[in-house]
């Protein structure tokens, strides 16, 4: 899967979890064979993205890493505020 790819399935995942999901913004920095996603929201979805004790949040970034891993590629996704 493409980077493209990847990072509409962020894009998809976090819109269905946050209230404004017109505000998410994705960063895509690749070095090598590394790549990471800087994923920004709504100050008030932060905690929606994140969820208890950084369940939600450690969720996605398993899905994005496996995703990743398909084309031999180390996906990281940073959740900046």
């Amino acid at each position: 899967m493409e980077i493209a790819g990847i990072n509409e399935m962020l894009t998809y995942i976090v819109g269905n979890l946050v209230e404004k999901p017109e505000e998410i913004q994705v960063n895509v920095l690749e070095n090598g064979n590394s790549i990471t996603l800087q994923l920004r929201v709504a100050a008030e979805d932060m905690g929606r993205v994140i969820g208890r004790q950084g369940r939600i949040a450690k969720e996605i970034r398993t899905l994005i890493k496996a995703m990743g891993l398909r084309d031999d590629k180390r996906v990281m996704v940073d959740i900046l505020d």
